[in-house]
């Protein structure tokens, strides 16, 4: 066979199409399990059960889901031996209840219902109202992706079986049967002069016959309907086409030896031929004579024909998996599909009834390991597979489903694409409802399952009616409750009082349903931090205080305002909606700090200094690159460092030129800082300050700050920009939650696309003296006291200017680190530590310096951002010893040591 092939996980793999429609039908999914906790559902049906079978392998149902009326999901665990080892794979059926008048199954077709436009289950889904679905047949990946097989969607045949050996279809009749056969083509073209000719397929590919390995368009006559999007018919097909287009059943044009441009239109098709076909169309057709067509599908096994319009779907796939109950051969050779390898899969099947449909994925992904096909063919014989076939695998095997109360289906499972998402496929096997809309039968509770204390908030209601489908809510009273105190309802929403789990329930009529809901404690903090990090120590002074907690489960939340409590030390202050005021400063304060707190949780506290105006940029004695970057690429102008006019011709400015005439849109002109790096701006800056000689372009100015974790920070300068000459612009930093440390990376003029027409697109700025109002850096500024300590390793006394003490903890050498006891330290040369005996948590002030430790762990906050220790600190004696280089890189103390006598000396 000469197929078009691509990689599957493990192996290569044909590409595949999708079917429709059904009494009882089940698709599943199947994948390769490492671990899983068992789900166990209440009631018969969702009751956990297992099913052993074969030696050593064993299948286990762990819940059950209704979809809609007639078809449920239900999840299985497979277990079976590989390699000598135990594996669990995680398996997915939607079962169909084929007698069921209110579903259906059917097939899903690419875009809008066209073929030659793949798209993703889900969005196939989405665009045809399916409840649920999964990839259908194989197709040629590097083609144009058509289906290989048949294909038949409410009696209309939208693609014929390609000549290949062994490939089967699925299909349900118009009375609901099922049936599972390999199927030919036969059709007949007839000429008004009574002539005809075969017809060898519709709406097919290019590709290789078997088994005689022929191009599939020689000498050949296909018909080409609507449903065809693309506009080539078919490409590569290695043949020059004559096409004829028929309407109403009148040749309307023939085009010898050329194709007719176009897509085929809705009213009609096009029949299309090469070699001995093309020479009959130039024998035997003429425009404005009638021509008729006529085709029907073949059962190869049986030899007995089936008009497409007996069928509420067909859809073609691979090798029989099962016949009577029991693995069977292959009808082909399972190589290009990685057969024996343990891949993502898909198949289909009915019961011995005919009853029921199975839609079956095997599933592989971090928590499933796929099956082999010989797997898959005793897990749906164990699950009552009567006849079944496969579908296409890897990373084409998709599985939606719609949950109760939701109005769209989504995934299932995790593909084996993983982060890629789902693939693009030619088509799918959807499952429909067609139900009335029934009475309120259930409810579905949707909101956060996690809180934290003090916090309020709403739910939502859902509903889904006696046929399991999606039920207006909007007009539904309900009565909420909670079964402790640990969250209360005010009446409209619930609160969180303190710490612990609750159920939430919401009762209306005869449906009721109930969340479970957790109330994060001081025990569930990993790190409390805000956003803002530094502030200026005066009377007066606003920040905003939004804090971030990081859980010990990984997660990052923002902690409501209302859950924070605040500890100041150095001033008096309040927190008020989110925002931070310095009611007063205590005297002599040269630094106080604000620390969140939730729960007995201590967070990074918030630094508040005296603070002072540091010229950061005068442009007199530049030693970094300045250039211009314009958006888009059409505007142009320069940025560079002149001497300045007026009275500023005695010194240097930053001018920026600027042509916004060119281009289209919002437009851009950027004067760059160091090339595109940036520039560091002083630690912990409140405040900037910036000289500006304006042009009255009505333009804005701003400029770009990039924070410690890249982030840019846009802050507005001037806006609208209307005035000339020079004038001081003064910027409150403190609102924009620059992480820092951060860097200004350049300054720009913006013109919005809006208004354009009001504004000049040429001109001239310039920017002189750039200032940041920061920390006072120096100990003689924030009131930290000097000192020389001296500490002998081993010893438990030290030295504090020339006056011996004693210590809890002598400093010590371990693994070729010094480590000394913190607390001392702090005691010596200013600052405080409190610990966290719950996290193992020291954090450290001093200054303007917060740090936050974490014993035997190498990572530690400073002034809010990550940073990561070459060795971690520990505890001995009951207190906490850190390393000797981190107190002398981070605190600002000098060390010294002296080999010989081992003694450590500290000054500041």
């Amino acid at each position: 066979m000469v197929v078009r092939r691509e990689e599957m996980d493990g192996g290569t793999k044909l590409a595949r199409f999708a079917v429709d429609k059904g009494k009882k039908l089940i698709l599943v999914s199947l994948a390769g399990l490492i671990w899983i906790q068992p789900i166990v559902s209440l009631g018969p049906l969702g009751a956990a059960s297992s099913i052993a079978h074969a030696a050593g392998e064993q299948t286990t149902k762990l819940d059950v889901q209704d979809i809609t009326s007639g078809a449920k999901l239900i999840k299985y665990q497979y277990t079976t031996t590989r390699s000598g080892k135990q594996v669990k794979v995680l398996a997915d059926v939607i079962e169909v209840d084929l007698s069921n008048p209110y579903v259906e199954m059917n097939v899903m077709t690419g875009k809008g219902g066209q073929l030659t436009t793949r798209q993703s289950v889900q969005g196939m889904a989405k665009d045809t109202g399916a409840v649920a679905g999964v990839n259908g047949d194989f197709f040629a990946t590097g083609g144009q992706g058509v289906a290989m097989g048949a294909a038949v969607t409410n009696g209309t045949l939208m693609t014929s079986p390609a000549q290949l050996q062994g490939m089967y279809a699925f299909a349900v009749k118009n009375d609901g049967t099922p049936l599972i056969d390999r199927f030919g083509f036969t059709g007949t073209v007839y000429a008004e002069d009574g002539s005809t000719f075969d017809l060898a397929g519709i709406n097919q590919e290019s590709y290789t016959t078997e088994p005689d390995k022929a191009f599939s368009h020689v000498n050949k006559m296909f018909i080409y309907t609507s449903a065809w999007k693309s506009e080539e018919r078919p490409k590569a097909s290695s043949t020059t086409p004559t096409e004829v287009l028929v309407q109403g059943g009148i040749i309307q044009q023939i085009s010898i030896k050329s194709a007719i441009p176009g897509a085929v239109p809705e009213d009609g098709y096009i029949l299309r031929a090469h070699g001995t076909a093309a020479d009959y169309i130039a024998n035997h057709f003429a425009v404005g004579q009638k021509v008729d067509t006529s085709y029907q599908l073949v059962s190869q096994t049986s030899g007995q024909a089936l008009d497409p319009s007996e069928l509420k779907m067909m859809i073609g796939g691979h090798t029989l998996l099962v016949d009577q109950g029991q693995p069977s051969s292959f009808t082909r050779s399972t190589t290009s599909i990685s057969g024996s390898s343990a891949v993502a899969r898909t198949a289909v099947g009915y019961s011995q009834d005919g009853k029921k449909a199975y839609i079956i994925t095997a599933e592989k992904n971090s928590n499933s390991t796929g099956m082999t096909l010989v797997e898959l063919q005793k897990f749906m014989t164990s699950v009552g597979v009567w006849r079944g076939m496969n579908l296409d695998g890897g990373g084409s095997t998709t599985m939606v489903t719609r949950p109760l109360a939701e109005t769209e289906a989504s995934l299932a499972f995790t593909t084996s694409n993983g982060g890629a998402g789902q693939r693009a496929v030619a088509n799918g096997l959807g499952v429909y409802t067609t139900a009335p809309q029934g009475t309120l039968k259930g409810l579905k509770i949707s909101g956060t399952s996690t809180l934290l204390i003090g916090a309020t908030t709403s739910y939502t209601l859902k509903g889904y009616d006696t046929y399991y489908n999606p039920i207006d809510t909007s007009g539904i009273q309900a009565t909420w409750k909670s079964d402790n105190g640990n969250v209360t309802w005010t009446g409209s929403q619930f609160k969180a009082v303190k710490a612990g789990s609750s159920v939430i329930t919401a009762v209306s009529g005869d449906a009721m349903n109930t969340l479970k809901v957790t109330v994060l404690g001081g025990s569930d903090i990993d790190g409390l931090t805000p956003d803002t990090t530094y502030g200026s120590l005066d009377a007066g002074t606003t920040l905003p205080v939004t804090v971030k907690a990081k859980l010990k489960n990984g997660n990052t939340v923002e902690v409501p305002a209302e859950s924070v409590k605040w500890e100041f030390t150095g001033m008096k202050a309040a927190v008020k909606d989110g925002v931070l005021t310095v009611q007063s400063v205590n005297p002599g304060a040269k630094v106080a700090y604000a620390t969140p707190k939730y729960d007995g949780y201590s967070g990074t506290p918030i630094v508040l200094s005296a603070s002072s105006e540091q010229i950061w940029e005068s442009f007199e004695n530049v030693s970094y690159q300045v250039g211009f970057t314009g958006l888009p690429a059409d505007v142009t102008g320069s940025a560079a460092i002149v001497q300045g006019t007026g009275d500023r011709a005695s010194s240097k400015v930053l001018k920026l030129d600027y042509d916004l005439t060119g281009g289209t849109g919002n437009k851009f002109a950027y004067a760059q800082i160091n090339g595109t790096a940036g520039r560091d701006i002083p630690e912990g800056a409140t405040a900037m300050a910036i000289d500006v000689l304006g042009d009255s372009s009505l333009n804005w100015l701003r400029a770009e700050f990039s924070d410690v974790d890249g982030k840019s920070v846009y802050v507005d300068l001037i806006r609208p920009l209307d005035f000339n000459g020079w004038k001081t612009i003064n910027i409150d930093l403190s609102g924009y939650s620059i992480k820092q440390p951060a860097k200004l990376k350049r300054l720009y003029l913006v013109n919005l696309e809006e208004g354009q027409d009001e504004r000049a697109l040429s001109g001239s700025v310039s920017f002189d003296n750039i200032r940041f109002t920061a920390p006072a850096s120096s100990d003689g500024d924030t009131g930290l006291p000097s000192a020389k300590v001296q500490m002998i390793i081993g010893q438990k006394t030290m030295t504090v200017n020339g006056q011996k003490q004693g210590l809890d903890v002598a400093p010590l050498v371990k693994n070729g680190t010094t480590y000394v006891p913190i607390k001392y330290i702090l005691d010596s040369f200013g600052g405080s530590a409190l610990w966290n005996s719950t996290a193992k948590k020291i954090t450290v002030t001093r200054g303007t310096t917060v740090m936050e430790l974490t014993v035997n762990k190498k990572e530690f906050m400073m002034n809010g951002s990550m940073k990561t220790a070459t060795v971690a600190p520990i505890v001995t004696g009951g207190r906490t010893l850190v390393p000797l280089r981190l107190v002398s890189e981070q605190l600002g103390i000098d060390v010294k040591w002296e080999q010989k006598t081992k003694s450590i000396t500290l000054e500041s």
